[in-house]
């Protein structure tokens, strides 16, 4: 089963699984890392993390174009669901059987308001099983926490983490987090979208190679990975 995941810069990700698309907190708009515009992604389910303006993005709009439905926390789908968008509601550690593949919400550190001031609920990140049973870990905007472990537990294929420092973990917590993960692959994302968060991904992914078995894979934004 194929599984390809691009990053398209900043915190915003897009999965083909076997066929479907899978869009992950679509920022296009305004994103100086961005690689495409909005009006050039196609998305059959698009995940929303959190309610920050540069995760939720344009994902309305994506979402009336394509049809797409919205899977996220209870109160961000009804965000969602006031705007028109269809979504469907889960909460952490719940999980529900999509054509793509099993969803669950797992713990973020992080913060949640909607670019409107609407309360977002928890901010979360997603555990996603394929039905090749793939176990991909997006984790989102989060700072680190013990429970990262919990979460290797899983037997984790990929692991999706921030390393931009300021409003998500650093190099250095991200590192950690990679060894409590054990995950067979990582990808650092959520850098260097502006000068407050740069930071040298290449030597990150060193750390990484010559402290654990995971092997780390620096992407440029538009770039893909191939699971």
């Amino acid at each position: 089963m194929a599984l390809i995941y691009t990053w398209y810069g900043h915190g915003t990700s897009g999965l083909d699984i076997d066929g479907s698309k899978v869009l992950v907190d679509p920022y296009f708009t305004d994103n100086p890392a961005a690689s495409a515009k909005p009006n050039e992604i196609e998305a059959d389910y698009i995940l929303i993390t959190h309610g920050h303006g540069d995760h939720v993005g344009d994902a309305v709009s994506i979402a009336k174009r394509t049809g797409a439905s919205v899977v996220t926390n209870f109160e961000i789908a009804t965000w969602f669901q006031n705007q028109g968008v269809e979504a469907h509601a889960q909460h952490l550690g719940g999980g529900h059987q999509y054509p793509f593949g099993y969803v669950k919400l797992t713990l973020a550190l992080h913060g949640s308001a909607l670019p409107d001031g609407s309360d977002g609920g928890n901010p979360c990140g997603f555990l996603v099983t394929t039905s090749g049973h793939q176990k991909i870990y997006l984790a989102g905007d989060t700072g680190l926490f013990g429970d990262m472990s919990l979460i290797g537990e899983e037997g984790l294929d990929l692991a999706v983490i921030p390393i931009g420092d300021n409003y998500t973990m650093g190099p250095d917590d991200a590192l950690r987090a990679v060894k409590l993960l054990q995950a067979k692959h990582v990808i650092p994302v959520h850098h260097s979208t502006w000068e407050l968060i740069e930071q040298d991904a290449d030597a990150w992914a060193g750390r990484v190679r010559s402290e654990t078995q995971t092997e780390p894979h620096v992407l440029q934004p538009g770039e893909s990975f191939t699971l």
